[in-house]
């Protein structure tokens, strides 16, 4: 009698254990579908970009020249990065001066002759590019950006003399390709002169537009 109800119990016990050991089964294949889902991954190329570390560009702008109006300019950059964010620029650029308010009442007066109006330039000037960021246009396309501040010094001729100048600035970068850039900036460039017969200190305010070159 002991043995049969031993039997008993054993039988119920292994027929216990296979419908749990069954059902840990399904209930791991449920498991193993939601936490390991088959997807499908997608091959992502990102383009190569030019590491040339000179920029070449051109620039067009308006000067205001201190007590000289404004006029437009005109002129040539060439620039050196250092690193990603330091970089050193040369820049050549000429403008022309306009009459004097004083010049344009008088009636007749001139305090300059038309080839002592030409305003040239050119300066060596150390920037930082900070804020680097995106800018998006319309949904398709996304060009890189930088600001950037930048000073330096050079040389101005105007009036038939020259003056050691110093410039100081910024502007706003972006890139169009990967070798093409276009740049929105300020300058100042500040002098003295004695045109008016005593020494003046003078602001000359640039605003210009730019496209330069990687090579």
């Amino acid at each position: 009698m002991e043995t049969w109800i031993q039997r008993l119990f054993l039988t119920l016990a292994l027929a216990s254990c296979s419908l749990g050991t069954w059902a840990q089964a399904e209930e791991d294949g449920e498991l193993g579908k939601i936490i390991a889902p088959d997807i499908e991954r997608r091959q992502i190329k990102e383009a190569d970009l030019d590491s040339e570390n000179f920029e070449v560009g051109v620039f067009a702008g308006l000067l205001s020249i201190e007590d000289f109006g404004s006029g437009a300019v005109t002129g040539l950059t060439l620039t050196y990065h250092i690193t990603e964010n330091v970089f050193i620029e040369g820049a050549y650029g000429l403008s022309e001066a306009q009459e004097t308010s004083y010049e344009l009442l008088s009636g007749g007066v001139e305090l300059l002759t038309e080839d002592e109006r030409d305003f040239t330039y050119y300066n060596l000037s150390l920037g930082y590019n900070f804020f680097p960021g995106q800018i998006y246009i319309a949904k398709r396309w996304t060009f890189n950006s930088n600001f950037y501040l930048i000073a330096g010094a050079g040389n101005t001729e105007f009036a038939a003399k020259e003056y050691f100048t110093y410039n100081i600035g910024g502007g706003l970068r972006f890139y169009g390709t990967d070798w093409l850039a276009l740049d929105i900036s300020m300058r100042n460039h500040a002098f003295k002169h004695e045109i008016f017969g005593e020494s003046k200190a003078t602001n000359n305010l640039e605003t210009r537009f730019g496209i330069s070159l990687f090579f």
